[in-house]
């Protein structure tokens, strides 16, 4: 369904035979900086970059097939900052954020669909060794470098997952299920952190259950509707699509009342933010500050901004 729907945004249509392509189109960028003095090789960081870029554009994720112009656009930023973790010198830690996007019928721009900064991100890299991962055995023999390809293929999922939702009701479901596994199977120890509930409630792990846990389903609900029933009609039918929206955001206060803090709003809102502000802007100030009351409640990082515009 994602495929049949996405072709009809593509401006430039292909003529003769069709060139597919894997599913992502993702820059990787490794900052380095912090590690200066670290004793190691600036080469290995390269080598890094290129590796984990490969990795991510020439992996098949899923069994679809994918045109060139359909790939998901999106951005891993991976920020280091300690080496030789755990008395390893391929051993490193330190952030990764990832971005994701995709289409908007019709307009000539895209909708952020990830925007999100994973702070338990340790793992190891040698440079002369391929980047392997296996959806039926996550944890491989040495658990810091699985860590590393067990990480990257779960926002994989992710990204991909919240694609395929934005497109059809509940599309994402089989690939999201992929990332579930990840977690069930996640590597351990070696200061691993980030995938199991115990460590805290806003991890890997909870972003992936409460994507696909019955009591967060409107939030998918919601998620389809912004997309393909809101930002996808505003060309045709601005009014109506921006009234859609915004009028369907008691869906998620109603969600986030008996899910109080949950990473996944969390996780929503810091993709949404934005669009959320602009849609306002467009809104007749008289009929703002009903949704301004539930969007400062939902996402208190940015209530300020929200309650700019009453």
């Amino acid at each position: 369904m994602r495929n049949s729907l996405i072709i009809l945004f593509t401006v430039l249509f292909l003529s003769g035979a069709s060139t597919y392509a894997q599913e992502l189109n993702c820059k990787v960028t490794i900052r380095h900086d912090k590690l200066t003095g670290s004793g190691v090789d600036p080469q290995v960081f390269t080598s890094m970059e290129k590796s984990i870029s490969e990795f991510m554009n020439n992996r098949k994720w899923t069994t679809d097939e994918f045109k060139s112009e359909e790939r998901i656009e999106c951005n891993f930023f991976i920020n280091l900052i300690s080496a030789n973790v755990g008395g390893d010198q391929n051993g490193f830690s330190g952030t990764l954020s990832v971005q994701a996007t995709r289409p908007v019928y019709n307009a000539s721009y895209s909708s952020t669909i990830v925007n999100y900064v994973d702070k338990d991100f340790t793992f190891k890299y040698s440079q002369f060794n391929p980047l392997n991962f296996n959806d039926n055995r996550v944890n491989g023999i040495d658990a810091l470098t699985s860590n590393l390809t067990a990480t990257l293929a779960y926002y994989a999922y992710i990204i991909i997952g919240l694609d395929y939702d934005s497109f059809e009701l509940k599309g994402g479901t089989a690939i999201l299920d992929k990332a579930k596994n990840i977690v069930r199977n996640a590597p351990e120890g070696n200061g691993i952190s980030g995938w199991k509930p115990v460590e805290n409630n806003k991890n890997r792990y909870w972003i992936i259950d409460q994507l696909l846990n019955q009591r967060f389903e409107d939030v998918r609900s919601f998620w389809y509707m912004m997309h393909r029933e809101g930002l996808d009609s505003m060309t045709y039918k601005p009014e109506n699509a921006r009234t859609r929206i915004l009028t369907n955001i008691k869906q998620l206060y109603k969600v986030n009342r008996t899910n109080p803090s949950s990473i996944l709003m969390q996780f929503i809102f810091n993709a949404k933010s934005n669009e959320f502000i602009h849609l306002l802007e467009l809104t007749p100030k008289k009929e703002r500050p009903q949704y301004i009351t539930l969007l400062s409640v939902l996402d208190v990082a940015n209530s300020a901004k929200y309650k700019a515009l009453q």
